[in-house]
């Protein structure tokens, strides 16, 4: 749990696991390989490295592009007879 973050998210990250072949390097073998099994499942979500200020200024555009094509469709939309 300690290196979560530095072995998922944004980036790639290699381990490579040593395991000797000698009979006394079984139980140290058995342990590097049972972390490296525990380090290859961890799963984590990327996110976009992103300035506080830049993501509020995309969200403001968005939504301003929104509203205009709200009013364009608005604006193209033929009168209703009510309102004669």
């Amino acid at each position: 749990r300690i290196l979560q973050d530095s072995l998922g998210g944004n980036t790639k990250t290699v381990m490579c696991a040593n395991c000797g072949p000698a009979g006394y390097n079984y139980d140290e073998t058995l342990s590097t390989l049972r972390y490296a099994n525990r380090a290859k499942n961890i799963k984590n979500k990327p996110v976009i490295n992103e300035d506080p200020k830049d993501a509020m200024l995309r969200g403001y555009q968005e939504e301003i592009a929104k509203l205009r094509e709200q009013l364009s469709s608005m604006q193209m939309a033929p009168p209703s007879a009510g309102s004669a």
